[in-house]
């Protein structure tokens, strides 16, 4: 055997297995940085200089608006409460996201538009709930794929000729 066939028992280039480890080594460079933890921000920061300066009866809604800015969020009820939600959360390639920071700030108004209270929340006086599974029952039948394929045969209207009739 004077041609032996290439890939058997001939050695390879020195090139090729360089190449080759530096595609494992990209391959594994990548998958590292895929699986870095992003932080992610979100909401209204309050900036506590300026949130010092709201004192209960003194400052109105207009006054807390330029000095906060627009609220996140307002009181579904009775619209007497501003809140300013603020949270820091970190999420790994594809997993759910995890909050790291939370902070809420509550500013409540009386009857004239004057601040009656501020409280400040944190991620700690959060609480876990767990959402009904109930789902509300719709009047009428409930129809599988194929009742309703087959009760639709024979319900097509003929449209009218050319002039609409």
């Amino acid at each position: 055997m004077d041609n032996p066939t290439p890939g058997h028992g001939t050695p390879r280039p020195k090139g090729t297995i360089r190449a080759s480890a530096a595609a494992v080594f990209v391959a594994l460079a990548l998958a590292t940085v895929g699986c870095t933890a992003d932080i992610i921000v979100r909401g209204n920061a309050v900036d506590q200089e300026k949130l010092t300066q709201i004192q209960p009866g003194v400052q109105d809604r207009g006054t807390v608006r330029e000095l906060l800015g627009s609220p996140t969020n307002v009181a579904t009820f009775d619209n007497e409460t501003w809140y300013y939600i603020t949270q820091k959360d970190q999420t790994v390639a594809f997993s759910k996201a995890r909050p790291l920071w939370r902070e809420v700030v509550a500013i409540s108004f009386n009857g004239a538009g004057r601040v009656t209270k501020v409280k400040k929340y944190s991620l700690a006086d959060g609480r876990k709930i767990k959402p009904v599974d109930r789902k509300t029952p719709t009047p009428g039948q409930e129809f599988g794929l194929i009742q309703q394929l087959i009760g639709n045969l024979g319900r097509f209207e003929q449209t009218g000729g050319a002039d609409g009739l």
